[in-house]
């Protein structure tokens, strides 16, 4: 710093100390524990809850007529 008003000296360390407390808070960037296992339990909910809608006979249909009518067009 340079000498100058004392001021202009104090607001300049003020603004220092500000921003290098605000620069911590950004950091956590990644998940907890808690949060870690609250997406591994909605991640394997949704998981099983997809498996069942794919292998249902509803969906097994649908993909086979699908898959049938792409094999049946003429080129």
């Amino acid at each position: 710093m340079t000498n100058g008003n004392p001021q202009e000296v104090a607001m300049r360390i003020i603004w220092f100390r500000v921003r290098a407390a605000l620069a911590g808070r950004g950091s956590d960037a990644g998940m907890s524990t808690s949060e870690y296992a609250m997406g591994t339990i909605a991640a394997c909910a949704f998981a099983a809850v997809l498996y069942k809608v794919v292998t249902s006979e509803v969906v097994a249909t649908a993909l086979q007529s699908t898959i049938g009518k792409a094999l049946d067009v003429p080129f």
